[in-house]
């Protein structure tokens, strides 16, 4: 079981949730944050800071956004388990739904 990021968060990034986090399993992608599947503890840290409340317990996504489960475990198939966010960056990547998004207002 693990924490995911659907899409509120596409396009906005805050990064509050990555502050929060004690493993440092929030990996930044080029329009939207990911949680790691295996790195995450589920200790839920970052859910409660996410300006947009766009973090969920994975048994608990809303039924508009349950493709983001599979998009958050996907996006680590080609980068693995670094072992930590912040030694890798901004990864310059994002899954395909995500990258097929029309740009989101957060206005």
């Amino acid at each position: 079981m693990t924490y995911i990021i659907a899409q509120p968060c596409v396009d906005l990034k805050d990064k509050a949730c990555v502050e929060e986090c004690p493993v440092d399993c929030i990996y930044e992608g080029e329009r939207s944050l990911y949680i790691h599947p295996d790195e995450c503890v589920d200790c839920g840290a970052c859910e409660p800071v996410c300006p947009v409340e766009a973090i969920y317990y994975e048994d608990d996504v809303p039924d508009q956004w349950a493709d983001y489960y599979k998009a958050n475990v996907d996006f680590f198939d080609e980068l693995g388990s670094p072992g930590g966010a912040a030694k890798i960056g901004n990864t310059g990547t994002d899954h395909p739904l995500i990258s097929a998004l029309p740009p989101q207002n957060q206005g």
